[in-house]
């Protein structure tokens, strides 16, 4: 399966904001829109990305005050990507491999969407479930030896 097989299983809904914005305004808009990333833009490009690990950092960092931090102070500098024609297999390891549970899909400089583990893990289910259908339809279906009977 492929990165792009995902994202039209997903959607590819895209929020982003800004690095000068605040980080309580991301967290509201992280909220309201029921996501655990969004990718951050300046001037047309992905420059970073901030999810609730960041988030938990900048709180961390900066007590009280973490809500008038900019993104840009608690963002995930030049995050990993993943192209749209990457199998799977290669984004799991990628995630796995650099702890980095949302990886944004980049096609050149243009964000298609972001593919998050829980969007991975729900690709493997229903494609295990997919399989798993076709093979016992096969072994339903398996034809007789000359001879045998189906209570054999």
């Amino acid at each position: 399966m492929l990165v792009s097989e995902i994202l039209a299983i997903k959607g590819k809904v895209l929020y982003t904001v800004g690095p000068a914005k605040s980080m309580g305004e991301a967290v509201a808009i992280m909220t309201e829109q029921d996501v655990g990333s969004l990718v951050v833009f300046s001037q047309g490009q992905m420059i970073g990305m901030l999810t609730f690990r960041e988030v938990l950092r900048a709180v961390h960092k900066g007590g009280a005050a973490w809500s008038e931090m900019t993104v840009e102070e608690a963002m995930l500098s030049g995050p990993l990507s993943a192209s749209p024609n990457m199998e799977m297999d290669e984004l799991r390891r990628q995630m796995v491999d650099h702890h980095q549970r949302y990886l944004p899909v980049m096609d050149g400089h243009t964000l298609l969407g972001v593919v998050s583990f829980h969007d991975v893990a729900k690709a493997v289910l229903e494609e295990q479930s997919f399989e798993n259908r076709m093979l016992k339809n096969y072994i339903r279906n398996w034809p007789l030896e000359a001879g045998e009977t189906e209570e054999q």
